[in-house]
């Protein structure tokens, strides 16, 4: 029998010598246990953080040093022997790796077990991971005190053969050493009613991990980290599975907890004397191979297929190239493929905001710019329950001519949530400007001044109570451009911004956000009678929906297919496009190899 713990931790990004600090605390807390465990599995890059970027240089070391240092560790804690394996970045021959260690900590046998070097090194989505590290090439498994192990490191996982190569070397127990952000915020399947309030991706983790652990017959162990980094959410959920694909223990979501099981090794035999499919693999593995390598010799001689004997891509003739990019078509699409599950969406913004607001930028207060509309109401209600009431702020900025009901809306807010609140009239203060300017501003350019002088409201406020300014923009408006340059995209943290219009009512009203501020048409109230859907030509609904499809690559006509018109698909492609400008940074002449955010990379929170 074998006492396994994995350790779901947020560590402190880049701060290794805290975070290691902290992992001799959960060292001295195991040890006080009657039965601690013999085999502890922390997740990738548990005492750095993972997205890092250009800093790996700076916080990669050799795995005797980082050996070294978790034994000394161990041995102030007074820990009975134990068994660790955990990822870290490692300097090893002059290449830098996302590598895990195993290693036995105290007892006669101490030392080093294995190093892994991830193979599979993503870069595509949020990833890019290959531009900082280099990838290892091999996957074996070694011995420990109680049996044979393997260890593979987040996306090594999702490519099949890498744990089948793990299993044949002998592999009882495969660890995965993950930091996996999550995506996802669709309802849970009807047929899946355990991935309840859990991000989609945590369910295709499980799906994987058991069938890794079914196909071969052997003991799984996923370690997730959690925990924020600039907006990109680790949830946790770490998993052990049984040799049969049976789910043994499960953690809990967006949270630390260290999950502890005791498994039994002598179960792999059994179940591979029901279920023999890896000695299986095992003899036909080399008829398979034999068979796949023929196949390659007869592509590259026999001039049938596009590989030309050099190896070099060819065109046949009086055809395309089977590479060419193909027009992406539409199967059946879910009923709605906007909708989320609200309670999980509510749970994952309120962890966004304590990680963001406080943990990471240390600010115990926030201030947020109320407008009496449906986005900065949800925000309100998020940061009360992350922050609490008495710790936010919301700042009602009227202009003269705007909508009496506008401030009325925002004081529902307010008394429903609880939180302070300050009223700014920013009238004098536009109209001072507006006074000696050379022109008289048309209403576009007067809606704009009333914008920004609403963010130097906010900002000045923010600096006098030291609280962080959160914003309020969400993605439809985002994606169109639809907001004033340098004023409402400028707050640091924006829980809503990657949910769309129709997503935001969705949680708005799973909130309890009164009716009338949820259901009345969305406008800026920066002109008389103006509305959000009047200035777009299309509504939320449509709107949405396709730009949920063009994001995810597919054509004007593939779009209309599902009822949309030419005239619909062209106009919100047309706002997409027109407005990347409004999404970055200044563009800055680069005219150095240090210049910032193109060699000099460091993310937001480092």
């Amino acid at each position: 029998m074998l006492r396994l713990a994995i350790a779901q931790l947020k560590p402190r990004k880049g701060a290794y010598a805290q975070n290691l600090a902290r992992l001799g605390e959960l060292f001295r807390e195991l040890a006080g246990r009657s039965e601690p465990p013999e085999l502890l599995v922390l997740p990738d890059t548990a005492l750095t953080g993972y997205f890092v970027e250009g800093a790996v240089r700076e916080l990669a070391r050799s795995a005797e040093d980082f050996y070294s240092d978790l034994a000394a560790l161990h041995a102030e804690s007074g820990a009975p022997p134990l068994d660790l394996m955990l990822g870290f970045f490692e300097l090893w021959r002059t290449r830098l790796h996302n590598s895990a260690l195993a290693a036995t900590l105290g007892g006669p046998d101490a030392g080093i077990r294995h190093v892994h070097r991830k193979v599979f090194l993503p870069t595509y989505g949020v990833f890019d991971e290959e531009r900082f590290v280099e990838p290892g090439h091999s996957v074996r498994a070694f011995d420990t005190r109680w049996g044979r192990a393997a260890m593979l490191i987040c996306e090594d996982a999702w490519h099949s053969l890498v744990p089948t190569i793990a299993a044949l070397d002998g592999a009882e127990l495969i660890a995965i050493v993950s930091a996996s952000p999550a995506r996802g915020i669709t309802p849970a399947a009807l047929d899946e009613p355990g991935n309840a309030a859990r991000p989609a991706s945590l369910a295709r983790w499980e799906r994987t991990v058991q069938g890794i652990a079914g196909e071969h017959g052997v003991y799984v162990a996923l370690a997730q980290l959690v925990g924020f980094e600039g907006g990109k959410g680790f949830p946790g959920g770490s998993l052990v599975v049984g040799p049969r694909g049976d789910l043994l223990a499960r953690a809990a979501v967006f949270e630390e907890q260290i999950l502890e099981v005791t498994i039994d090794l002598q179960e792999i035999a059994r179940v591979r004397a029901d279920l023999p499919l890896l000695s299986d693999l095992e003899l036909r593995l080399p008829h398979l191979l034999e068979e796949l390598e023929g196949k390659e010799s007869d592509r590259r001689d026999d001039g049938r297929g596009d590989l030309a004997a050099s190896g070099r891509l060819v065109r046949p003739k009086g055809g395309r190239s089977p590479l060419a990019p193909q027009p992406a078509r539409l199967g059946t699409p879910a009923p709605d493929p906007l909708a989320i599950d609200p309670e999980l969406t509510r749970r994952w913004l309120v962890e966004f905001l304590k990680d963001e607001v406080i943990r990471r930028r240390h600010f115990g207060k926030a201030v947020v710019g109320v407008s009496g509309g449906v986005d900065s109401a949800v925000v309100t209600y998020l940061a009360a329950e992350a922050l609490g009431p008495d710790n936010v702020t919301a700042m009602m900025m009227p202009y003269r001519t705007s909508h009496p009901d506008s401030l009325a809306h925002a004081r529902l807010v307010v008394e429903a949530t609880g939180v302070r609140a300050e009223t700014v009239d920013i009238s004098a203060a536009v109209d001072g400007l507006v006074s000696d300017l050379a022109d008289r501003p048309d209403a576009a350019r007067l809606g704009n001044i009333c914008a920004r002088m609403r963010m130097v409201t906010l900002f000045d406020r923010s600096a006098s109570l030291g609280a962080l300014p959160i914003g309020t923009g969400n993605k439809t408006e985002r994606l169109f451009g639809y907001f004033t340059w340098h004023a409402d995209d400028t707050p640091p943290v924006n829980p809503v911004g990657d949910l769309f219009k129709t997503q935001v009512w969705a949680l708005a009203r799973h909130l309890g956000v009164p009716a009338v501020i949820v259901e009345k048409p969305p406008t800026a109230d920066l002109v008389a009678g103006q509305t959000d859907e009047g200035d777009f030509g299309i509504t939320f609904q449509k709107a949405d929906a396709i730009l949920h499809w063009l994001l995810l690559g597919y054509d004007a006509a593939a779009i209309e297919a599902l009822g949309y018109t030419a005239p619909e698909v062209a106009l919100v492609r047309r706002k997409l496009d027109s407005t990347h400008w409004k999404r970055r940074l200044p563009t800055v002449a680069m005219v150095s190899q240090t210049a910032i955010g193109e060699y000099y990379l460091r993310p937001v929170d480092y």
